[in-house]
């Protein structure tokens, strides 16, 4: 299969370590593309839910096919985010071309664009995170409730439905809290004389011009890898969003991964991920 070029692609909210997680899906889409800069904008690996034990085999994949990619020089750049939290004390770590901060300012074609994941937005997570982490909780079991019932709508011949979209798209106050956000986003890139401000957080993906009467931004969200399996794709000096169930050829590629669960503890989990570290390390060592 032939790698579609991809000047800047912008993932978010994967949740590896979740039940909700697309993480085939995902490698699906990363294996079809090839980046010159890839910004991860937040809750790529679910630090919250490692308690669970869960790491299935197709997470690993993600994280080494990045590995991969920061070994042949591709700059990738981690941006933290609320579920991925415990990161945020590395922040500014730099290793080739591989990066940890909590936001990012790049000069895009002359275009300033600003990164950040969006949770400190979230009045919730700022005052009572507590109760984020017990929605993280209940969030994740609707999501495998939603994978059991669409199981049984394939059986009969139906297509998949979102619980959790059909939730908050029915909710007023969801629907408020996303416009507010968007809201609040651009007005502070306009303060800033931004031309884009690029967030995740919230599962929504977007991209669209918002105007106030201190002038104009356009907002982008990657939107998410548990219920929209969006991306945020920058070639040819334009933004689009990629949506993986539209991508036809992509989801009829033929990878190999197993279905099997590897039960890890966290200590287990980050030494693989330092292995990994160390194997890039050497392979972009001197000769």
């Amino acid at each position: 299969m032939k790698k579609r070029p991809v000047d800047i692609v912008v993932i978010s909210d994967v949740h590896l370590g979740t039940y909700g997680c697309h993480a085939k899906e995902l490698l699906r889409y990363m294996k079809s593309i090839k980046p010159k800069q890839v910004i991860l904008n937040g809750d790529i690996i679910d630090i919250w839910q490692f308690s669970k034990r869960y790491w299935p085999k197709a997470h690993m994949k993600v994280i080494k096919l990045l590995m991969e990619w920061i070994s042949i020089g591709v700059r990738v750049h981690y941006i933290t985010g609320n579920h991925d939290e415990m990161l945020r004390k590395f922040a500014d770590f730099k290793m080739g071309s591989f990066s940890i901060s909590n936001k990012l300012l790049l000069d895009i074609h002359g275009q300033k664009a600003w990164f950040f994941h969006g949770d400190v937005f979230d009045v919730t997570m700022q005052h009572s995170k507590w109760i984020a982490k017990l929605g993280a909780i209940g969030y994740d079991s609707l999501i495998l409730l939603n994978r059991a019932i669409n199981y049984g709508y394939k059986k009969f011949g139906k297509g998949p439905v979102s619980m959790s979209k059909k939730i908050k798209n029915g909710v007023k106050s969801a629907v408020k809290f996303i416009n507010d956000f968007e809201k609040v986003a651009a007005e502070i890139a306009i303060d800033n004389e931004f031309d884009y401000v690029v967030c995740g957080h919230i599962h929504q993906p977007e991209i669209r011009k918002i105007e106030t009467n201190k002038g104009s931004v356009t907002y982008l969200n990657s939107g998410d890898w548990i219920e929209n399996l969006t991306a945020l794709e920058y070639n040819d000096r334009k933004w689009k969003l990629y949506n993986y169930e539209d991508d036809i050829e992509t989801k009829s590629n033929d990878i190999e991964i197993t279905d099997s669960v590897e039960v890890l503890e966290q200590s287990q989990l980050f030494k693989s991920l330092m292995d990994e570290f160390e194997k890039m390390s050497v392979s972009r060592a001197p000769k």
